[in-house]
């Protein structure tokens, strides 16, 4: 037959083993903030931002069609900023000890919804090396897009520079302490069930009639020792009196 608990009986369980789920939880805490602290490699981001224009700027008639053929070029552009074809020149020009498919893995571009300024991030565990590829990456890039596309509708508008507010950005020291926090509390309620579970020692009147299969006719309720101590104190001065 199942057996059906209730949430006041689950917080029985829990508060009963609260000592060891929290104690799972602050160790599960320490060893995520040491191992990322300690043992992960820090990662940089640099980032640089380039403008997708028209090649002749006129005032006049620059509209919104003109705005939408240049968003439609942006996602051409996306893919040639990582093409072999800019990353062996970005290889060659930084002397860098890497391929082009190593370095495709580094380099993220993105652009904003409706914008024509693409943003090329590279992410590195050297924040010189990091900024280094991403400038020499918009530049190549903005070099080569003439001979490849026959336009010249690429103006950068912002390289990396490093400033003092720069710190890595993995790993995430709060977050996987966070992370580590919810599952050292998952682990910590799910060994206090198991144990609970395990535990087959009698210890409520309905575990005995569960474990003799006969009635209850009657409880003895507990009687404390303050209890006891009174009603054995006469008992005593009785006895010294006599």
């Amino acid at each position: 037959m199942e057996e059906a608990i209730t949430l006041q009986e689950l917080f029985k369980i829990i508060k009963k083993r609260f000592v060891l789920i929290i104690t799972i939880l602050v160790l599960s805490m320490t060893v995520a903030g040491a191992v990322s602290y300690y043992y992960l490699t820090p990662i940089f981001q640099a980032s640089t931002q380039v403008l997708i224009n028209q090649k002749e700027f006129d005032q006049n008639q620059f509209n919104s069609q003109d705005i939408e053929t240049n968003l439609q070029l942006i996602n051409t552009y996306n893919v040639i900023i990582k093409s072999p074809v800019i990353l062996s020149k970005v290889i060659d020009n930084l002397n860098l000890k890497t391929t082009a498919d190593l370095l495709h893995k580094q380099i993220t571009v993105t652009s904003e919804q409706n914008s024509q300024v693409v943003n090329v991030s590279v992410e590195d565990p050297d924040l010189q090396k990091a900024i280094d590829i991403a400038n020499m990456t918009v530049k190549v890039f903005q070099e080569e897009i003439n001979l490849l596309m026959n336009v010249d509708n690429v103006n950068i508008l912002s390289l990396a520079v490093i400033t003092k507010d720069t710190k890595p950005i993995k790993p995430n020291l709060i977050l996987n302490i966070g992370i580590a926090a919810i599952i050292g509390l998952i682990i910590g309620i799910g060994i206090t069930f198991l144990l609970e579970y395990l535990d087959t020692s009698v210890k409520t009147e309905q575990d005995i009639g569960e474990l003799l299969g006969l009635p209850i006719l009657g409880l003895v309720s507990p009687i404390s020792n303050k209890y006891l101590k009174k009603t054995k104190e006469p008992k005593s001065h009785n006895r010294n009196g006599a």
